[in-house]
Order: structure tokens, then sequence, then C-alpha cells
């Protein structure tokens, strides 16, 4: 990756009625990066794209690009595409004049405008859906339709706003990966926007986790699940079998908890012993049965077994009125008992 980024988001504020909306939200993307605003609805995602567009301005801040304070420079030559979640076509206009409108809009010469449509079609397999009138279309060619338009102009960043969140999953699988691919051949920076962590796994070079108006975490997808920084992150990331504890020892860091001991590889900054933390247990990687150990083990019976095509969702009742979730490609039954081990890399422990 190269080491300058091409665009920079610097101390970004911006109020929504009132309500703090982003907080100092600051930002870079790298020449032909993927990156991926991920977040709850309402996080301040699709604000900030239109401040990096120069839909809307903010009360502070600034955004660059390769260096270059664009305060004054509107939207309409940033040379930015920005595609929205509900695509925004043109219902009167088939699918070749839809992806020629921006380019009409900027004079282009009428040669150049059938060339520009011709390819943008073919990125995204379109290319005989040129005389279709978009309100033909089903949901997936409308959105093929919407990023053709939006890369017709050649922009050097191009931001998707929940690009696919109108779609059904089995589809929005197959486009997401084809999207990827799509935006790998073309080798230009992408901001893409999403609350689905799937899409974001997918998708992502890097992922930059947005709550409240805060970036509270970025790095590679891989990171972030690995080691979620916050408790919040850890539940909006699925992983919710919380148990108390208190730390007992520091190398390796040992909590006891009314369910027995837990070992985890991550480390808290400023730990002491006998300081009470949470433990966030992952509910994948796990073991099932008889394991040689006396730490890492939770016993209950299990309440709940869902079938979620490749593995099975299964709820255990651990006592004290608690229970927890794990998925396995091992079948149990209602009223099994069973001991689970969780490997120290699947506990996540914060301060309480």
């Amino acid at each position: 990756m190269n080491d300058k980024p091409v665009l920079e988001v610097v101390d970004i504020y911006k109020k929504y009625q009132d309500y703090d909306l982003l907080c100092g939200v600051s930002l870079e993307v790298f020449p032909a990066e993927t990156v991926c605003l991920l977040g709850p609805s309402g996080s301040g995602k699709s604000t900030l794209l239109r401040i990096i567009a120069g839909i809307e301005g903010a009360e502070r801040g600034v955004v660059k690009w390769a260096g270059k304070d664009l305060s004054e420079v509107p939207a309409h030559h940033r040379r930015f595409s920005l595609m929205f979640q509900d695509y925004a076509l043109f219902p009167h206009l088939n699918v070749h004049d839809n992806v020629a409108f921006g380019l009409k809009m900027q004079r282009m010469d009428e040669m150049l405008i059938h060339r520009r449509v011709a390819e943008s079609l073919k990125m995204v397999n379109l290319q005989a859906f040129g005389q279709r009138r978009v309100t033909e279309l089903s949901g997936g060619e409308q959105q093929r339709v919407a990023l053709a338009r939006a890369l017709a102009p050649r922009p050097r960043l191009i931001m998707l706003d929940e690009p696919l969140g109108a779609l059904d999953r089995s589809l929005k699988d197959q486009l997401n990966k084809e999207l990827r691919n799509l935006l790998k051949r073309l080798a230009i920076p992408v901001i893409y926007v999403t609350h689905d962590q799937e899409e974001a796994y997918t998708i992502a070079d890097r992922i930059i986790i947005l709550h409240d108006g805060h970036i509270i975490q970025q790095g590679k997808p891989e990171e972030i699940v690995s080691q979620p920084k916050t408790l919040w992150l850890a539940g909006f990331l699925g992983f919710t079998n919380i148990i108390g504890g208190r730390v007992s020892k520091l190398n390796p860091l040992t909590s006891v908890t009314p369910f027995g001991e837990f070992i985890s590889t991550a480390q808290l900054s400023n730990c002491k012993v006998g300081q009470k933390v949470t433990l966030v247990l992952k509910p994948i990687d796990v073991q099932l049965g008889t394991k040689n150990s006396s730490q890492n083990i939770l016993r209950g019976k299990v309440s709940e077994v869902l079938f979620k095509g490749e593995n099975y969702q299964i709820v255990v009742d651990i006592g004290k009125g608690i229970s927890i979730s794990i998925q396995s490609s091992q079948r149990l039954s209602i009223d099994d008992v069973v001991n689970i081990y969780f490997p120290p890399h699947g506990v996540l422990c914060y301060e309480k």
C-alpha cells in the first residue's frame, strides 16, 4: 500500500438538531484501498460521506485530497462519486440515459458519452441492457445500473452508501463478491458504508468502526474480529456471551468467575490482580465434550438447537440465570448436558 493517503478527513464535527452526530472524526484512505465504515444506524456514516462529497458542510474540520484542502471546492468539481442506497435512478429514462446523465451535465462530447456508458455497463455485466427501462429491472440489476452511473465519470474516489441494503441475503452475498472483484480491478480508493458485518468482512481492506459520532477502532477485518477494543463493539459483532469475574493472575491473564477460572490471551492495560472484569466468550472455535483442563470450561444443559445451514446454533443454560450461545458442527439435543471448552483466544476481557 502506498504510504501516503490520498484522502484525509481531519477532525470533523457535525451537529444534527442539537445532537453531536460527528465528534472529531479523522480518517485516511490510501490509493486503491477499500475502506468500510461500519456501524449501527444513526452513527453518522452517511453524513460523513456527504461531507466528504461536499454535499453537506461541517461545523469544524477539513477534507483534503492529496494534501489540498477541499473546503472551497464545490461537490461537482471534487471528482468524487457517491452512490446512494436507494440508487436514485430516473424511472422515465432507460439504462443508457441513466448512466449518461452525469456526463451530459458535464457537457461531454456525445461520442465520448456513448463510449463511457458502454464501458461502464460492460464493467457491471449489463452491456445488453442499454435500452431497457429501469422500472423493468430487478433490484440487483438496478444496483448495477447505479454503480455504472457512479463509475462513468471516472471518479478519483467512489463512495457507496449501503449499496446492497435493499437486496435479499443470497443476492447480496453474490453482488458483494462481484463488487469487491470489480473495485480491485479498477484500483481506485473506495469508501463503503454499511451496518452489515458480513458485507464489511467480504469487501473491506480496512474497517473503521463508527459509534456515537466517534471512531472507536479501525484495522483489517480479522483484527477487528479477533480483538474488539470495547465491550460495546464485542456485542455489536455478535459476541454476547458475558460473565463477570475478577483478575487472579496477570501472566497469563486469568480471571476467577462463578463458573470457574478462565485464561485469556488478551491483555488489559494497567490491569491489576483483584480487578473486576467482564469476560466475553466467543461462540466460535469451541470444543464440546471432555477436555483435560480445569480452566475455560463451562458445563450446562442444552435448551435450544437451531440449524444455520453449515453449523448449529446451540443455547446452553449454565445456571445462575445465564445462558450462552455457541456455534458447532456437532448436533446436540434438548436437555443434553455438555461441557464447553473456550480456547484462550476466544475469551475477551474488559474492565468492568
